[in-house]
């Protein structure tokens, strides 16, 4: 594509299978405590309501890691799960941190650094960026946590300071996620737009939000799909 200088990756379900990872832990800590439960639906539900609490956030005195053991401790004593001590919930805490890349994505990202910056520009924390990068073998040009600038997407000026922080125009900027709000916010701000299909993100019944906006720039099936369109 013509003038893109920048590729732009949300990161939490558009590079991390969350729901493999979190509904393994689940059920990991159900089978230790003789608990049965529909720990796909525990998942889905721990996710929703963690976007929601962080999604288009200023300034707040909390980050995502923190809203994950709040959501959890909910979501617990809601569905009357009490038998979950601090051990379970410390490994389904930090389960976040250790969840695996979509297999076709660290690849990609070889061959589209080639020709690209390619920056991680999402609402996790620092630290869960971190470590899931180590994990998974990721090498970003550069991490752009909405931790780091008190600004959360989908906010107008989260889009704007990262663009500033990169020194790109936000045109130059191409913005790639599986969620149509993203990319929606991103537009409305002149960044370029790529939507990923990611099928399996919230397990057998398919994603809420599978329909990419035809205002995309871009619509692939896959991260090596990506990278061919864009000439890497």
């Amino acid at each position: 594509m013509d003038g893109i200088r920048v590729v732009a990756f949300d990161t939490g379900g558009t590079i991390l299978d969350w729901h493999a990872g979190l509904v393994a832990a689940l059920a990991e800590c159900g089978a230790r405590r003789g608990i049965a439960h529909d720990w796909r639906d525990f998942a889905n539900e721990y996710r929703r309501r963690a976007l929601r609490r962080m999604v288009g956030t200023v300034a707040p005195a909390f980050n995502i890691d923190d809203v994950h053991r709040d959501v959890l401790d909910e979501l617990l004593r809601e569905r009357g799960i009490g038998a979950f001590g601090a051990d379970d919930r410390r490994l389904i805490e930090a389960r976040w941190h250790a969840l695996d890349a979509w297999p076709d994505f660290v690849p990609a990202l070889g061959r589209l650094r080639q020709r690209y910056v390619c920056v991680s520009f999402t609402i996790l924390s620092l630290s869960l960026v971190i470590d899931v990068s180590r994990r998974n073998g990721i090498l970003w040009d550069a991490v752009i946590s909405c931790e780091m600038m008190r600004v959360y997407k989908t906010q107008p000026d989260a889009y704007r300071l990262a663009a500033k922080l990169l020194a790109a125009a936000p045109g130059d900027i191409l913005m790639v996620a599986c969620h149509n709000f993203d990319l929606d916010a991103a537009r409305i701000q002149g960044y370029r737009t790529a939507f990923i299909r990611r099928p399996d993100e919230w397990g057998p019944g398919g994603p809420p939000d599978p329909v990419p906006n035809p205002a995309c720039d871009l619509v692939c099936d896959g991260f090596a799909e990506l990278a061919e369109r864009l000439g890497a």
